[in-house]
């Protein structure tokens, strides 16, 4: 069968299965009880209307009233009193999604505002961020802080959940870092702070894990603190060094310890930090071969290629991908 014919048939499949979808959805199951309930009384009004003026009788097998005129007058006046009372409740149901949906429009501006807008330039490297929130907001925080001495702290975290609640955490813990960092706190001692206030003041539902490095702009080594979050990846020439987990989720336990690891970034080497809402998104069991692959094709489309490894139909969370390539060593002889 040619490509372009099975994807039209593709095509076709999804949209007749969205379609029944929406015949098949329960559009009163957010609602609350008492609204569902007068809703399904409202819909029962108007069955029993429409059958009453067929049987030509409001209370079948007897004939009543006798009066066609006025059957067709409590016919319409039922089936009317039906219509009105559910459209009321499906009205303030709108207004309910109208303001919630502006609420979370509202909060999707003030998310973005706390992540950076644009990032500075790092002499010696190239940074290129995507972001990809699963609903109108999300719960991933990243976050590129200029630190005295040459040197830049990377920070991305992924809170447990979605939505409102996950992007109110994920604000936490970006105002968190920020007042950290500017105490000249160390790596395992930010780890540490985060992970008891989240203990003391989130519920015992809720985690987030976390990645932490600071960046040495001149030598190229980096110091991490990995809060069980996806192993960031340093990719040399012929090597892929995972820098993996030195403690666990932040949330968990108040009294947990964090330990502090240490990788370099050669010259023209490449660090990857990323959510697992990536690596949900990549179709197969080799996600870590697919990643390296396309890390390795060409480095000036490396986002591009990570990028084109998101599958739509895989995506069921945030998604936030870091990627920090160091240039090559500058020509000394020339100088």
């Amino acid at each position: 069968m040619p490509s372009r014919i099975r994807l039209e048939i593709e095509k076709s499949t999804v949209l007749i299965r969205r379609w029944l979808g929406y015949a098949l959805y329960d559009w009163t199951f957010k609602m609350a009880k008492s609204k569902r309930l007068v809703t399904r009384v409202a819909i029962l009004i108007q069955g029993y209307a429409i059958w009453a003026g067929f049987s030509r009788s409001l209370i079948w097998p007897l004939m009543w009233p006798k009066s066609q005129y006025l059957l067709f007058l409590f016919v319409c006046l039922l089936y009317l009193l039906g219509d009105r009372v559910m459209n009321a409740i499906l009205t303030s149901e709108f207004v309910r999604k109208t303001q919630l949906e502006a609420d979370q429009i509202a909060a999707r501006q003030i998310q973005k505002t706390l992540q950076p807008e644009k990032l500075e330039e790092l002499v010696g490297y190239e940074m290129e961020v995507f972001y990809q929130p699963y609903r109108a907001v999300g719960g991933d925080y990243f976050d590129v802080i200029d630190l005295p001495g040459n040197r830049t702290l990377l920070a991305i975290a992924d809170v447990s959940g979605k939505g409102m609640a996950a992007a109110l955490l994920a604000a936490n813990i970006q105002a968190l870092v920020r007042s950290l960092v500017n105490a000249q706190a160390g790596l395992q001692a930010l780890a540490g702070q985060i992970n008891k206030h989240l203990c003391h003041y989130t519920p015992s539902n809720r985690f987030a894990t976390a990645v932490f490095m600071v960046l040495n702009r001149d030598s190229g080594d980096l110091i991490f603190v990995n809060a069980g979050h996806n192993a960031p990846m340093v990719y040399g020439e012929s090597s892929a060094t995972p820098l993996g987990a030195t403690g666990i989720p932040m949330g968990l336990r108040s009294n947990a310890e964090y330990e502090a690891g240490t990788a370099f970034i050669p010259f023209g080497g490449f660090l990857l930090i990323f959510t697992d809402g990536l690596t949900d998104s990549i179709p197969g069991n080799d996600t870590e071969g697919r990643l390296r692959d396309a890390m390795a094709d060409n480095p000036v489309k490396t986002m591009s290629n990570l990028k084109s490894l998101i599958d739509p139909r895989f995506n069921e969370d945030d998604i936030t991908i870091l990627l920090l390539r160091r240039t090559e060593a500058p020509n000394l002889s020339a100088q």
